[in-house]
């Protein structure tokens, strides 16, 4: 079974506007974002749940229409989904609460 996404063959074809995305983000003063990044948050948040078919300019308009916001709130979920934190040490938990 293909693991990979739907509209993976587009990549190539849609880089483009995933490139000037990136630009724009870059001129808003986010410049750590990748390529590879910016995809998997299109794949993970933006087409989770697509319904129907997209044609290719629906995918490029898509893209084009992400705000920074919108990638900045999923990238903070993210990283609090994936942190590991313990109350097992006490030492470390009173210095949280200082």
């Amino acid at each position: 079974m293909d693991n990979s996404h739907r509209f993976e063959h587009f990549r190539t074809q849609v880089q483009p506007a995933v490139a000037s995305k990136l630009t724009e983000f870059q001129l808003l003063g986010i410049d750590s974002v990748t390529e590879k990044e910016f995809w998997d948050f299109l794949i993970k948040k933006k087409w989770k749940k697509v319904k129907e078919e997209m044609k290719l300019y629906e995918i490029i308009q898509e893209i084009l229409s992400v705000k920074a916001s919108d990638y900045l709130s999923f990238v903070t979920i993210e990283a609090y989904k994936t942190t590991e934190f313990s109350f097992d040490n006490e030492d470390e938990l009173k210095e949280l609460l200082k």
